[in-house]
C-alpha cells in the first residue's frame, strides 16, 4: 500500500469520498410528457452513466413491451425506455437542494466538465440557479436550486 507523508493514500481517498456531501434530488419534471418513459436507443448502454455519474440506482428493469429501466435517487424516480422517441428532444428538470453541491458530486463521480456554467433561470415567479448535463444517450438534464 502506498503512503505519502506517513499517510495511507487509500485511507485518505476513502475519507475524502465519505466526506463529500451529496445533493438531494427533490423533484423530476419532464420537458415533454413523462419522466418515467424517457427515450434512449439502448437501455443497457445508458444505465452506467446514471448509476456512476448521476448517483441513481436501479429500481426495476423490464424487457417487455420494450426494454426499460426505472432508476431512483432520494425521493425521485425516472424511467428510460427504448420507445422510439428522440432523446435529443427530451429530458428532465431536477430540483436539487444545492446546485453547487450537485455539480461537485457529479464531477467527483466522473463528469468530465470543469465549468458548470451556472446561470439563473426563472420559471413562473420562481428563480433557480441551474446548470445542464447532457447524458451520453442524448437526454438533457437541467439541475436547479430554488433561490429565495
Amino acid at each position: 500500500m502506498q503512503s505519502y507523508g506517513g499517510r495511507n493514500l487509500c485511507a485518505c481517498y476513502t475519507l475524502r469520498m465519505e466526506n463529500l456531501k451529496k445533493a438531494i434530488f427533490k423533484t423530476a419534471s419532464p420537458y415533454q410528457k413523462d419522466a418515467m418513459n424517457l427515450p434512449v436507443d439502448n437501455v443497457e448502454a445508458a444505465i452506467p452513466f446514471y448509476e456512476k455519474i448521476m448517483g441513481f440506482e436501479i429500481v426495476s428493469q423490464h424487457d417487455s413491451p420494450v426494454p426499460s429501466v426505472i432508476l431512483g435517487r432520494d425521493t425521485i424516480q425516472i424511467g428510460l425506455a427504448e420507445n422510439g422517441g428522440d432523446p435529443s428532444q427530451e429530458g428532465c428538470f431536477f430540483e436539487v437542494d444545492n446546485a453547487e453541491t450537485a455539480f461537485a458530486e457529479l464531477k467527483a463521480n466522473g463528469l468530465e466538465r470543469d465549468d458548470p456554467g451556472f446561470r439563473v433561470d426563472q420559471y413562473d415567479d420562481v428563480k433557480y440557479k441551474v446548470f445542464f448535463v447532457i447524458a451520453p444517450d442524448g437526454l438533457c438534464y437541467c439541475l436547479g436550486e430554488r433561490l429565495d
